[in-house]
């Protein structure tokens, strides 16, 4: 794997955790981290996604690979991968920006690969729904399910997306129509593994929702979230049913979510179901959703050097072959996959 490979965010809590995985498995790789201040190193560029005049010395490091970490509202990293024809990979995008950014993509002469990877813990989720049905034409419903410890080492990104998005409604898929819902609400009962137990859910937007749907055709999907704490869970619930959400203000609301604890469990569960009945996939990172995160960048990284996928637009599980993403998820010391 001989490459220059930019991190925009590098200095976050993910982009970091990237830097570590991916220069650990591929020692030969030159690895820039983009940030706003720049830093002490050559290494260390200044970049700011906000101003596209700081953008020339991507082309001037002769970078191959933008892995973008942070949250580019306008799409300018976007726009300058395709024009200079520059790998991409953008792990940050909400649902509303992802669907922007697609049709950008979409509408665009693109030249090099253009991966998205903003769904659940990278963009995993859709490849392990294909992992877990032997038909994936046949499959009928996914159900998402997400286990959110407040004790987990998590980085700005989640808590600011929630605060700015908790209130905004979203879609969920019912016969392949998309159905008006709000966070926290519709409380379903689901009983995780890994020794959590039964637990409340409630609604919860991830992007997910509309790649199943809109990309892998699923005609029903839905995703729901339960906090490690039960309170945390029926007061935000709570709050939701009686609207307070919308009369707050966005610091206020940042102040609900942007707790970060010293690290904790990680766990989502994928229920499928296709013509020969259900199936369940568990997953368990015990050492939270920023390792899983970016290790699923590392590994799209990877298999972006790793063979010659064709210049055009991707969502990341259409890089792999499920089984073969399975593997190298299931062959990482901190991840824990069970199927049923």
């Amino acid at each position: 794997m001989e490459h220059n490979i930019l991190i925009i965010g590098g200095n976050g809590l993910v982009g970091k955790t990237i830097a570590r995985i991916l220069q650990s498995r591929n020692p030969h790789v030159t690895i820039f981290i983009g940030g706003r201040k720049g830093g002490k190193t050559e290494r260390d560029l200044k970049i700011d996604v906000t101003d596209p005049t700081s953008f020339q010395i991507i082309s001037d490091k002769k970078i191959n690979l933008i892995i973008l970490s942070v949250n580019d509202k306008s799409d300018q990293v976007l726009q300058y991968a395709i024009k200079n024809n520059i790998d991409y990979l953008d792990i940050t995008k909400p649902t509303p920006d992802l669907a922007k950014a697609y049709d950008i993509a979409g509408k665009s002469e693109v030249n090099s690969r253009i991966v998205f990877s903003s769904g659940w813990m990278g963009g995993i989720v859709p490849g392990l729904v294909n992992t877990i049905s032997q038909d994936a034409d046949t499959i009928q419903e996914v159900k998402l399910f997400v286990y959110y410890s407040v004790k987990d080492l998590a980085g700005e990104s989640s808590a600011h997306f929630m605060a700015e998005n908790v209130a905004v409604p979203f879609h969920d898929y019912k016969n392949d129509k998309p159905i008006s819902i709000r966070h926290f609400l519709d409380t379903e009962t689901f009983d995780f593994s890994f020794g959590i137990g039964k637990r409340s859910a409630y609604n919860f937007d991830v992007p997910d929702l509309y790649i199943l749907n809109k990309i892998e055709r699923v005609p029903n999907v839905s995703v729901k979230m339960t906090y490690n704490s039960k309170f945390i869970t029926w007061l935000l619930g709570g709050f939701q049913y009686l609207r307070i959400f919308n009369i707050l203000s966005l610091k206020e609301r940042k102040m609900i979510f942007g707790s970060s604890g010293n690290g904790d469990q990680a766990v989502f569960e994928i229920i499928v179901k296709d013509k020969s009945g259900n199936k369940k996939l568990s997953l368990q990172s015990t050492k939270g959703q920023a390792e899983l995160t970016a290790l699923s960048a590392v590994l799209h990284a990877e298999e972006l050097a790793r063979n010659p996928h064709e210049n055009k637009v991707y969502f990341s599980h259409q890089l792999h072959e499920p089984l073969s993403l399975l593997a190298q998820l299931n062959a990482y010391e901190t991840i824990n996959i069970n199927l049923s």
